[in-house]
């Protein structure tokens, strides 16, 4: 169930009283804070050893393993998991779990859940409701007198809490309240925007409670102001418990004294309705405290707004380097290492609140940078894209161009700039970068490593491919010279290496050294570490290249559920991975499994994480649609092949292998449709295209190659065909080998070539020699074996791969 409704309509105070109310009907209540996706994952992932599972640290993989508890109902089948302020529906099908007899409620200012479970819409409080908590709260005060505050507030629940607190404490008449807040004499606000449909009038009293606080508990103000240099939602607040006294400002050390005016202050604001306490306590039934440093408490949106207006003054940068300060302690140090996640997730939204993006202090810098690196290893693309902007705007005022800092900035900026498909600005922005460091007199050996690597990686993405290859190259080179062989920013060099080769269609060069990275990686870094699961990746793919069907699929099988268990199901080198894993099982022709379910669920998780125009959501799109016409569904065939090559042309131009090659997609498209000769004015195209781009020798050429004899022998041009699948024929061997799927391919393809001609000697000679190495490489009845023996035309399906 779902409560849905406006911002401080009292949608989190409904979730906790059910909680508390019906807590006796279940074994099981779990709290997870779900503003933000980094922290709602970590809190979910949590009750995994609340509830004795066994699982890994990593949030993915406790993410699994509560998911499929919750489902068996094993160790409890009585549970009711929270989660508050949840707004993102596409992530439900991730989270939530599937089946079982708990409970899930979730609060949200977003009605989209409507297409994932109930939905209870959540109104103001009616009149006699508002009345009467007035009344409760306020006992001095008549029907009538709250009444008109409610009127004045249109019975909105947390403006109904603030006036009820304010009213009380200072026994007011009504008819005086309402005047001072009619006339906003005191601390009159323009507007705010945080406010969205809360009556302005409501500045004024907000601003009268403030004095009040002011007047009878200066602590609690201090506190507040500290509050208000957080984000908004939750607050870690004790962290600031664990900065020796010593080193906070002379009004904040109380803080750390471990005196009566820090549960004091913390009360006064929580009667006043300015914060709720939270704690990062197991659960709301098992009622255990936490330790001071975990202390934290919420504030809401509506009332943070206000309070950072009503607060700010000299002594707010005092209280935002405070933040700074706990932020920098709280820094885990190492974004690459995914059981540091929860902790980026968390500092992630303070940076701006803190001032952080504005200051020069290094620590504070490499904190922020950090959180750029986390945004990237953890898949938050639109996030780092936000915030490297966000800090770019601020540093330019800052530090100088060519700077340590800014030009930190810009790599780790094209690195996300890659990853969403902006392959120009990449290029652009590392040229620039180089450039300023080869300007300098001494430059930087490793920095310039890394810009040469960057924009190696950028003209794989752009089709430069022996141009990337030989920079990489060198990178490497210099890698190993400068930091050693087994250092991880030369085997991250290595892998982009690999990378490189097997976009040049050295497929066995480019499996060596990522063997061989691999193993490193397994040494150096963990055999779960995101570097070494990308690795496990590239050696899964290498070995289907080169036909080793089964040898892959066992690996990939291996790598998506380690994948799966550290980084999640839906982080983008999981999906990845799970991709992969799919080609392997349609090359390994795995009897009786029809891969197409698989394809259609994946394709959908794809558009969730990426959106439907991403590279790596097109290689799907394009894979699928290849799939489908195979199986006969020529019009979803044609969607997706349309839009894919459509889409293709407008991120990297005409003149690029993808979409050069994905005109050999379309006409086997437009063959199956009975268009012969539009088919083949496609095959052409793209073999003369891929010709010019990458040579004759390069698998993708002899991919189209194979495919253009096979149009020719269809028009009736058979000695033209059976002349290009000789041709094929040789090349492959040559480049492949004389057991590769694509060389046999060739073989069978110039056997129905001869055949057409009535060269029937040799024909059945090329043809018998195939089959046999079918049979030994493949087996007797895998699909590649089985096709050529009933003498079904072999075909070339493109794969695109931007790198």
């Amino acid at each position: 169930c779902a409560l849905v409704g406006m911002s401080g309509i009292g949608k989190t105070q409904l979730a906790a009283e059910y909680a508390h109310r019906f807590s006796p009907d279940y074994d099981v209540v779990w709290w997870v804070n779900s503003d933000q996706r980094g922290t709602q994952r970590d809190r979910y992932g949590e009750l995994a050893p609340a509830l004795g599972l066994r699982s890994g640290s990593e949030p993915g993989e406790r993410i699994r393993a509560v998911r499929d508890a919750l489902r068996r109902g094993d160790p409890h089948s009585r549970w009711l998991v929270i989660f508050d302020g949840w707004e993102d529906v596409e992530e439900a099908a991730a989270i939530l779990p599937r089946g079982g007899t708990g409970h899930v409620l979730i609060t949200s200012r977003n009605h989209g859940w409507r297409t994932v479970g109930d939905v209870v819409e959540v109104p103001v409080f009616r009149r006699a409701e508002s009345t009467g908590y007035l009344m409760r709260r306020a006992p001095h005060i008549t029907a009538a007198e709250a009444d008109a505050v409610a009127v004045e507030f249109q019975d909105l629940p947390l403006q109904m809490a603030h006036a009820a607190a304010l009213l009380g404490e200072l026994r007011m008449p009504v008819p005086e309240y309402l005047d001072k807040v009619h006339s906003g004499e005191i601390n009159p606000l323009d507007e705010v925007s945080e406010l969205g449909d809360y009556p302005s009038s409501s500045l004024t009293s907000w601003s009268m409670l403030f004095n009040r606080v002011r007047e009878s508990e200066p602590r609690a103000l201090e506190l507040l102001k500290l509050c208000a240099c957080f984000a908004p939602g939750r607050i870690p607040i004790g962290l600031v418990r664990g900065v020796a006294p010593g080193e906070l400002p002379e009004q904040l050390r109380w803080i750390a004294d471990n005196t009566p005016d820090w549960p004091r202050a913390l009360d006064t604001l929580a009667n006043y309705s300015v914060i709720t306490k939270d704690s990062r306590s197991a659960s709301v039934s098992e009622g255990r405290e936490a330790g001071p440093r975990q202390e934290s408490v919420h504030m809401h949106r509506v009332v943070h707004g206000i309070v950072s207006r009503l607060t700010a003054g000299d002594d707010r940068e005092i209280h935002r380097g405070v933040v700074r300060q706990v932020l920098v302690g709280s820094d885990p140090g190492d974004p690459s290492d995914s059981r540091s996640w929860p902790r980026y997730a968390e500092i992630l939204p303070q940076l701006e609140f803190s001032g952080a993006l504005e200051s020069t202090h290094a620590r504070t810098v490499q904190l922020v940078l950090g959180c750029l690196r986390y945004c990237y290893m953890s898949g938050e693309y639109t996030v780092g894209m936000d915030l490297a902007r966000r800090v770019r705007d601020k540093w330019v005022d800052l530090f100088a161009p060519d700077s340590e800092y800014m030009l930190e900035l810009a790599a780790r900026t094209t690195v996300i700039l890659r990853a969403s498909g902006r392959f120009h600005e990449a290029y652009d922005r590392d040229s620039s970068v180089l450039e300023l460091l080869l300007a300098q007199p001494e430059p930087d050996p490793i920095r310039l490593m890394a810009a040469n690597s960057g924009l190696s990686s950028d003209l794989r993405f752009l089709g430069r491919y022996p141009e990337a290859y030989r920079l990489q190259r060198d990178v490497v080179d210099v890698g190993r010279e400068l930091l050693g062989a087994d250092e991880w920013t030369t085997l991250r060099a290595q892998h982009q290496m690999g990378v490189a080769l097997r976009l040049l269609g050295q497929f066995d060069k480019a499996y060596e050294i990522d063997l061989d990275t691999l193993r490193k990686r397994e040494a150096v870094l963990r055999a779960r570490h995101p570097d070494t699961l990308h690795s496990v990746n590239a050696c899964a793919r290498d070995l289907r290249l080169l036909g080793r069907y089964h040898d892959a699929l066992a690996r990939q099988e291996l790598g998506v559920r380690t994948q799966i268990q550290v980084l999640g199901e839906l982080h983008p080198q999981t999906l990845w991975a799970q991709h992969n894993l799919v080609l392997c099982r349609r090359r390994a022709g795995t009897k009786g499994e029809d891969i197409g379910p698989l394809m259609a669920d994946l394709l959908a998780r794809h558009e969730r994480v990426y959106g439907k125009g991403h590279h790596n959501n097109l290689m799907l799109v394009t894979d699928y649609g290849n799939y489908l016409r195979v199986h006969g569904d020529l019009g979803q065939a044609r969607d997706l092949l349309t839009e894919a090559e459509d889409t293709y042309r407008a991120l990297v131009g005409q003149a690029h292998p993808v979409p050069t090659g994905m005109q050999s997609n379309v006409g086997l498209l437009m063959q199956a449709e009975g268009n012969r000769d539009g088919a083949l004015v496609l095959f052409e195209q793209a073999l003369t295209g891929l010709r010019t781009l990458l040579g004759d020798d390069h698998p993708w050429t002899l991919g189209c190659a194979l495919n253009a004899a096979g149009g020719r022998n269809l028009t009736g041009r058979l000695e033209e065909a059976a002349e290009l699948s000789r041709e094929t024929l040789r090349r492959t061997r040559a480049a492949l080998g004389d057991d590769h799927p694509m060389t046999l391919s060739s073989q069978t393809a110039l056997a129905a070539d001869l055949r057409a001609l009535q060269q029937r000697e040799e024909a059945d000679k090329v043809e018998e020699d195939a089959l046999q190495k079918l049979t030994r490489t493949m087996g007797a009845q895998h699909q590649h074996t089985l096709s050529a023996r009933q003498r079904v035309r072999p075909y070339w399906d493109f794969e695109p791969y931007l790198g």
